[in-house]
């Protein structure tokens, strides 16, 4: 089965640990604790009839203390989310330290990356506007337009992960022409069939 890392970063109490928890076990907590350090979930995703990849979720406290760790775990990552949160005009301006971590840890134009607005369910409270967020995405060179999400509502949840998974296909496989197999662009040929591509 394939595999592929993605990584979650954003500010603390943007959301990272409820976005997974509603998308991995379809649950909601309004008092979700702040990750100590890192958290991993893992997910397996149906691609064609007979075919899944797993996406292993690595979850990064927002706290300053534990950005420290993002360099041990980052390696190998295929995605990162880059959460900030629809009501936090803080988180917005924090991307850019995220960004630049990934960037010095990652081969970044080798990275699927999306903007995550959270917290839509709070619209009376939002002080950050969708078009702004796509100024910034373009700026950092994002995959995509920014996905606004709702954890709470479980809003556009599942649409991002699929939209990363997408993005994941796109950027790193390859479908064999004689049996629709998915696999890595580094092979030259289908493992499944032996098609030489």
């Amino acid at each position: 089965m394939l595999k592929f890392k993605i990584i979650l970063a954003g500010a603390k109490d943007v959301g990272k640990s409820s976005l997974i928890a509603r998308y991995c076990d379809n649950v909601f907590s309004e008092s979700m604790h702040d990750t100590i350090g890192v958290a991993f979930k893992r997910k397996k995703i149906q691609i064609n009839e007979n075919q899944d990849i797993e996406i292993n979720i690595w979850d990064f406290g927002g706290d300053l203390k534990y950005r420290l760790l993002f360099p041990s775990y980052v390696n190998g990552a295929s995605a990162a989310f880059i959460l900030y949160d629809t009501t936090n005009r803080e988180s917005l301006d924090d991307i850019k330290n995220w960004v630049q971590l990934i960037r010095e840890n990652i081969n970044y134009d080798n990275t699927v990356k999306i903007l995550i607005g959270t917290k839509i369910d709070l619209e009376d409270q939002r002080v950050i506007h969708k078009p702004e967020a796509i100024e910034i995405s373009k700026q950092y060179g994002c995959s995509i337009e920014p996905i606004e999400t709702s954890a709470k509502t479980g809003e556009n949840v599942e649409e991002a992960f699929i939209a990363l998974t997408h993005e994941i296909i796109k950027m790193r496989l390859r479908e064999c022409k004689s049996c629709s197999e998915y696999f890595t662009k580094k092979l030259k040929f289908c493992p499944k069939c032996g098609e030489i591509v």
